[in-house]
């Protein structure tokens, strides 16, 4: 009899995660999807655009899809006039992994002056990239680049925050490429919720450093 009550009870909890689950996927997905976009054309007029970090290097050591289009659509960004500037915000937890560092030196590759670029070393997740290009960078409404199912947890985030952000969607990778990617992500929308709710703040809330843009 206790075995069935401890049966039942792992069944119970076990679909209680799942609703759980699919209710914070599908709350974020549809609170972002007004704010999201696919094409540089479609993307409002902002001053700046936060590209989120990722790794240029994918597991097996080639090069990272989300990373090379992250590049491509931040340069579409810039080359329409979209935006003026950029903040790459992403991870440099040791000296020899730095995403900010990473993706300058791609975007100066690609023919992006450097005077147009400004790194957040201290974007160690999406939370704090958004908390921090608001309150240590200065921008109250900013354009961010990343792949769909990034934006949109991206997105549904910053708008919670009171932050006027829209998604730029850069290509996303090729079925399968990004599988435990996927899986991931479902878990950082439960996490998002529990963020939300207790008000956690970013890792390194300070000093404010705005971005300074060119006079004229």
């Amino acid at each position: 009899m206790r075995t069935r009550v401890w049966i039942a009870a792992a069944v119970g909890l076990a679909a209680a995660a799942v609703l759980l689950v699919q209710w914070c996927d599908v709350r974020v997905r549809t609170a972002s999807a007004p704010h999201l976009v696919d094409h540089a054309a479609q993307v409002p007029l902002n001053r700046v655009a936060v590209l989120l970090g990722t790794s240029a290097r994918a597991r097996g050591g080639g090069p990272n899809l989300y990373f090379t289009h992250r590049i491509a659509a931040t340069v579409e960004l810039l080359r329409t006039g979209r935006v003026q500037h950029v903040l790459i915000s992403g991870d440099n937890r040791h000296s020899s992994y730095n995403e900010p560092m990473d993706m300058r030196r791609a975007l100066m590759a690609a023919g992006v002056d450097s005077a147009r670029i400004t790194l957040d070393y201290a974007g160690f997740r999406t939370l704090d990239s958004m908390v921090r290009a608001r309150d240590v960078f200065g921008q109250p409404g900013f354009v961010v680049v990343s792949q769909r199912f990034h934006n949109e947890r991206a997105i549904f985030l910053a708008r919670r925050l009171g932050i006027a952000a829209v998604g730029f969607n850069a290509a996303d990778v090729p079925a399968g490429y990004g599988r435990l990617t996927m899986l991931r992500e479902k878990l950082a929308r439960v996490k998002l919720h529990l963020d939300l709710w207790l008000g956690v703040g970013p890792h390194f809330p300070g000093p404010p450093e705005p971005i300074r843009f060119p006079q004229g």
